[in-house]
């Protein structure tokens, strides 16, 4: 068997047999993987606790038939800290859901998924700012990386510059008054503002937002969000929004 390195953010494990968990790992430059980590339920396991879900790691893996196997792992990054708060928690869950969603196990590359996916986590536990804005920015523009990026400075039907008063998440984003479709939901101008804002990164003007306007925004994230993946993400039912 093959061998080779990357990095990776641990997305979700799976026990296998008595001893061995099935491993679902971000990659920086091989995109998704499913890896099988031998014995590493064992209470003598020298590693089972770097391959936890929000754990950033070193890994070499051993290329297999169906399944690679992880030969080793050095930790880069832990999020450990993350348990002992459930705000930052669930934000961070509900990232590596999305993460999970939207990359395809091709072992394609998906660098810019796994750079957002990183720094977001980072951003969540460096506790600078709330969580709840920094997941709705991840997932702005996770889900814009993924090709389903929103329009909130011009409609999204016919391109007059905004800004505009509606947001219809099938439609893609802000809607002027004669683009404007049956469901389309009424939104302030604050808020239109704010949602660009978490798309482009920036924060002054997000961090100067009223609560009313982030709420609003965060609202139309979390609708933009159900629309484009499919089944919702369940994670998202237990953020404190």
């Amino acid at each position: 068997m093959s061998l080779y390195r990357d990095e990776a953010v641990v997305l979700r494990t799976h026990k296998l047999g008595e001893a061995d968990r099935i491993i679902t790992l971000l990659t920086r430059h091989h995109g998704k993987v499913r890896a099988v980590a031998r014995g590493v339920r064992k209470t003598t396991s020298r590693w089972g606790s770097r391959l936890e879900p929000c754990t950033h790691v070193d890994l070499q893996l051993a290329e297999g038939r169906t399944l690679d196997v992880i030969t080793q792992a050095d930790t880069l990054t832990s999020f450990a800290s993350l348990g002992g708060d459930y705000d930052r928690f669930t934000a961070a869950t509900a990232m590596l859901e999305t993460a999970d969603r939207l990359v395809a196990e091709d072992k394609e590359p998906a660098t810019q998924q796994f750079l957002l996916l990183v720094g977001g986590l980072r951003a969540i536990v460096s506790r600078h700012r709330p969580p709840g804005p920094l997941l709705d920015s991840y997932l702005l523009r996770s889900l814009s990386v993924a090709g389903y990026a929103p329009s909130f400075d011009a409609c999204a039907r016919c391109g007059v510059a905004g800004p505009h008063g509606w947001f219809s998440p099938a439609a893609g984003g802000i809607l002027c008054e004669t683009c404007r479709i049956p469901g389309a939901a009424v939104v302030g101008f604050g808020a239109v503002g704010v949602l660009g804002a978490l798309l482009a990164g920036e924060w002054p003007v997000v961090d100067t937002a009223s609560p009313k306007e982030l709420r609003e925004a965060s609202g139309l994230v979390s609708a933009f969000v159900a629309w484009h993946v499919d089944r919702g993400l369940r994670s998202l039912a237990y953020v404190e929004r």
